[in-house]
């Protein structure tokens, strides 16, 4: 006993003492009372088909008991594509039937971490997380390898609530690149040592040193371990971003076959489809994820919705919207508003509400609608979310600037302004400069509005360049409207083609295939007297929006300029 107590926490003393006097009360195992004492996710797994087949194929070696092996490997698969909820049920599990399993507890403080999500975790999760690590680290009957393992994560939430989120995160990179170069033979230390990789990447770093390191690592295991749910997903994690995203395809197109149950894994792929504008394949990986998110809600006897059903839904009206499938995307916003209860409310959820109504009228210019769009759910916690909230008000200032509104649109700018001080006193940097962007953008079309033309295209070109040294978030598919695309928006009104088109091919780089930037390109080379150039980009805009529900004025238009060239 005293060995096991060694170096164990005061509080976590405590804890144990009382788990130990209860089971003796109770006769009850010491694994339930670990449990709930770190309030641990418990219940029936909820799947959407048999576990064994629909997850992928995993093998985590521990010390363990035998007859936790196949729970824990399915734990882990779990963990690979980001059901955290049911990975953490499968752990709770094996630490009720064995609760000296220190791996166990290693994989609690890893479903709690969040690696690649946009905002860090809730002082809850870093609460249980640091529990659970306190407990692993207390326990004997551990490998050195093992050891090892834990002592990696337990440097991510070590001072948990004193030190800031991104030095936790490169201090368990760097503990984890140890166990990588430690253990050459194991697997699992490459993968979780690449998700690392990618999880402390500096967002500014535009050589993407980290994510490129990550892929090439994936990309050599992938060869022998064709089914592992964690290499796919990883390789595409590490290769989501416009110069990297074709050598993710092939992953891309891969993975959903491999966790058919997981709805993250049928969406997932969806962030290279998108960074590729390969728009059907998009729509389809996304329909699917809503599918299994419905049903796994359903097992699961989740009162509302998913968070992962509203993440793919974002997704999906983006590429119908780029499709022209107008009816298809009013269908979703109208769905998204008989929408009330979310679980968990989450920056998803949130991200969703926004950007889904503000992307339908935004993309098809329905300044009105636009500047009239109400904050949905009015129960929802918005306070909570800023930068999501930050999208209703960009959109309600472009709508009142298109619609004469000035004095509207200057009132949403001090909103932006207001949100843009709060994240910034958060010291959430990556999402202030978000919200800058959004602000230099409304400042550049209100200027554009009084008739400030050098001032505003000024300020436009700000904005443009802002964006242009920003990555995306992994949550959405894509600014809710391009910045580069707004300057050349900007650039067409003030009569101004050549250097439009030069606005419009560079964000076609980034943003590959998006209808309004087709589009705009089509009819800044027909502004310059370049047919060939128009015929070229009117093709492309006709190839991609080609299904019987297309339906936009500006298409009718380039079918119309086609016809006359034949």
């Amino acid at each position: 006993m005293k060995k096991i107590l060694q170096g164990v926490p005061v509080i976590f003393f405590c804890v144990l003492i009382l788990m130990l006097v209860s089971c003796r009360r109770k006769n009850t195992s010491p694994g339930m009372e670990t449990i709930h004492t770190l309030n641990l996710k418990w219940g029936k797994v909820a799947l959407c088909g048999p576990a064994d087949k629909q997850f992928g194929t995993v093998e985590f070696v521990t010390s363990c008991s035998q007859r936790a092996k196949k729970n824990f490997d399915l734990a882990i698969a779990l963990l690979h594509s980001f059901e955290y909820d049911e990975a953490e049920k499968v752990f709770a599990k094996i630490i009720n039937e064995n609760p000296e399993c220190a791996m166990a507890y290693w994989g609690v403080a890893m479903c709690n971490y969040h690696q690649v999500w946009p905002s860090p975790p809730t002082k809850a999760e870093l609460e249980k997380g640091n529990k659970a690590i306190s407990a692993a680290q207390s326990l004997t009957q551990k490998s050195k390898r093992e050891t090892d393992y834990i002592n990696a994560i337990g440097l991510f939430y070590k001072d948990w609530n004193k030190t800031d989120h991104r030095t936790r995160s490169l201090n368990f990179e760097k503990a984890m690149a140890e166990v990588y170069k430690k253990y050459p033979n194991d697997k699992e230390a490459a993968i979780f040592y690449a998700l690392a990789l990618d999880g402390a990447a500096d967002p500014a770093d535009k050589s993407f040193g980290n994510q490129r390191k990550a892929g090439t690592i994936l990309t050599n295991l992938y060869t022998n371990e064709p089914n592992h749910p964690g290499i796919v997903h990883y390789i595409i994690h590490s290769y989501d971003y416009p110069e990297l995203a074709a050598l993710a395809l092939p992953a891309a197109r891969k993975y959903a076959s491999i966790a058919p149950s997981s709805a993250h894994a049928q969406h997932m792929p969806s962030h290279i489809f998108t960074r590729l504008g390969l728009w059907n394949e998009c729509i389809q990986s996304n329909l699917a994820s809503i599918s299994c998110a419905k049903c796994y809600a359903e097992n699961a006897g989740i009162k509302g919705h998913w968070d992962e059903e509203l993440h793919a839904m974002d997704y999906l009206v983006y590429a119908y919207l780029q499709k022209a499938e107008n009816d298809l995307a009013k269908q979703q916003y109208n769905y998204l508003k008989t929408i009330r209860e979310v679980y968990p409310v989450s920056f998803k959820d949130a991200y969703a509400f926004a950007a889904i109504p503000a992307r339908y009228f935004l993309e098809n210019k329905m300044w009105k609608e636009a500047s009239n769009i109400e904050m949905h759910p009015r129960n929802f916690p918005w306070g909570n979310f800023p930068w999501q909230k930050a999208i209703i008000h960009f959109a309600r200032l472009l709508g009142s600037v298109h619609t004469g509104n000035i004095n509207l649109a200057k009132t949403e700018l001090k909103s932006l302004h207001l949100i843009y001080d709060t994240l910034a006193a958060q010291k959430d940097v990556y999402k202030a400069g978000q919200v800058m962007i959004q602000i230099k953008t409304g400042e550049a079309w209100i200027l554009f509005a009084e008739r400030k033309m050098d001032e505003a295209l000024q300020q436009m070109k700000m904005a443009a360049d802002m964006e242009d040294k920003t990555e995306k978030s992994p949550v959405t598919p894509g600014e809710v409207l391009p910045a580069k695309e707004l300057l050349a928006d900007m650039l067409m009104q003030l009569n101004k083609p050549a250097e439009a088109l030069a606005a419009y091919q560079a964000d076609l780089k980034k943003h590959p295939n998006r209808f309004n930037g087709l589009y705009g390109a089509g009819v800044a080379s027909e502004k310059t007297d370049n047919m060939e150039k128009a015929k070229y980009y009117y093709q492309q805009l006709t190839a991609i929006a080609n299904s019987p529900g297309a339906n936009r004025i500006e298409l009718e238009n380039a079918r119309l300029f086609l016809k006359k060239e034949k």
